[in-house]
C-alpha cells in the first residue's frame, strides 16, 4: 500500500532513462584490444618468420576489424529513451546515437501501458492512446520490461491523482 501522508506525492514527476547495457567498459575494452594485438602480433610474426608473410597482414586486419566493430557497437550504445510522467503529459523522448531526438506526448488520463507477452517469452512494451501506439523500451530485457511496465503504471496512477495500491 502506498503512503499518501505527503500531499504532494501524487504530483511528483516520474522520470526514467532507458539505456542499453554495456558489459565491457573502457578499461576492459583497452585490455581486450591489447591482448588481441599481442596475440595477433605473436602469431603473425611466427608466420612471417616461416615465410607466410600474408598471414601477418590478415592478423593486423583481424585486429582492425574487431576494433571497428566495437567502436560501432559503442556508438550505437549512445542511443537512449526518456520517459516522463506528469499530471499534464506523458512524454517519451527517443534519442538516436547520432543525437537526433524525437518526442511523443500522451495525455496521462487516456494513455494505457500495454505489455505484450509472446509465446516464446519475448515481450513488447507500448503506450496506447486513442488508436496511436508507441512501442518503446526495446533496449530492455524482458524482465526489465515487466518491471518498468509496473513502475510506469504506478506513476500514471499517481499522476492521475488516484491512490496507488
Amino acid at each position: 500500500m502506498t503512503d499518501n501522508s505527503n500531499p504532494n506525492q501524487a504530483h511528483q514527476p516520474f522520470r526514467a532513462v532507458l539505456t542499453q547495457h554495456r558489459s565491457l567498459g573502457p578499461r576492459g575494452f583497452m585490455m581486450l584490444m591489447a591482448a588481441l594485438c599481442l596475440i595477433n602480433f605473436v602469431v603473425g610474426t611466427a608466420f612471417w618468420m616461416l615465410g607466410a608473410w600474408p598471414i601477418f597482414v590478415f592478423c593486423c586486419l583481424d585486429v582492425a576489424l574487431i576494433y571497428v566493430a566495437f567502436k560501432l557497437n559503442y556508438r550505437a550504445g549512445r542511443a537512449y529513451e526518456t520517459v516522463e510522467v506528469t499530471p499534464e503529459l506523458v512524454t517519451v523522448t527517443s534519442v538516436e546515437a547520432t543525437g537526433r531526438a524525437r518526442a511523443f506526448t500522451f495525455n496521462p488520463y487516456w494513455v494505457r501501458v500495454n505489455l505484450h507477452e509472446h509465446h516464446d517469452g519475448r515481450t513488447e512494451l507500448e503506450l496506447a492512446h486513442h488508436g496511436r501506439r508507441l512501442v518503446f523500451g526495446r533496449c530492455l530485457t524482458d524482465d526489465e520490461k515487466r518491471e518498468f511496465a509496473a513502475a510506469l503504471r504506478l506513476a500514471l496512477t499517481r499522476a492521475r491523482g488516484a491512490v496507488g495500491f
